[in-house]
C-alpha cells in the first residue's frame, strides 16, 4: 500500500511504478487520507517513461484493511496522520518526497525518478 495525502500524484506514480517493475511479484495499491484524483501530470511524466496510469484511481484509505497489507509506504510524511493499525505493518516506511502538485514539469520528473529508486529498491526486498 503506497499511502499519500490526496492519493494524487507521488503514491500513484508509486503504484504505477510497482505494478511494472513487480509484476508477478507483488500485488500493490495506492490511498490516501482522502480520495481526490489521479493527477494529469502524473499521468503525463509516467506516459513519457512509458507506465500507463491513466486507469488507476484515487481511493480513501478508510476502504482498505490495514491486515490485507505486509508493506505500508508513506510518501509524504503522513505517516504520523496514519491510524496505529497501518504503522504497525511488516514494513512500514515515510520517505518524505516533495509534493510535485503546482510546481513545474521538472519537478514532477525529478519526484518520479525518486520514487522509481525507491520502488527499486522496496521491491528488491521481496
Amino acid at each position: 500500500m503506497f499511502v499519500c495525502k490526496r492519493n494524487s500524484c507521488r503514491s500513484q506514480m508509486a503504484e504505477g511504478f510497482a505494478r511494472s517493475l513487480g509484476a508477478g511479484q507483488v500485488e500493490v495499491t495506492s490511498s490516501g487520507l482522502e480520495a481526490s484524483r489521479v493527477h494529469p501530470t502524473a499521468i503525463e511524466v509516467m506516459a513519457e517513461i512509458g507506465i500507463d496510469i491513466k486507469n488507476q484511481t484515487s481511493n480513501a484509505l478508510s476502504e482498505f484493511q490495514a491486515t490485507d497489507f505486509d508493506a505500508v509506504i508513506s510518501l509524504c510524511g503522513c505517516g504520523v496522520n496514519l491510524p496505529p493499525e497501518w504503522v504497525t505493518r511488516e514494513i512500514f516506511e515515510d520517505w518524505q518526497l516533495d509534493d510535485p502538485d503546482g510546481q513545474p514539469l521538472a519537478t514532477f520528473r525529478r519526484v518520479r525518478d525518486e520514487i522509481k529508486i525507491r520502488v527499486e529498491q522496496l521491491l528488491s526486498r521481496f
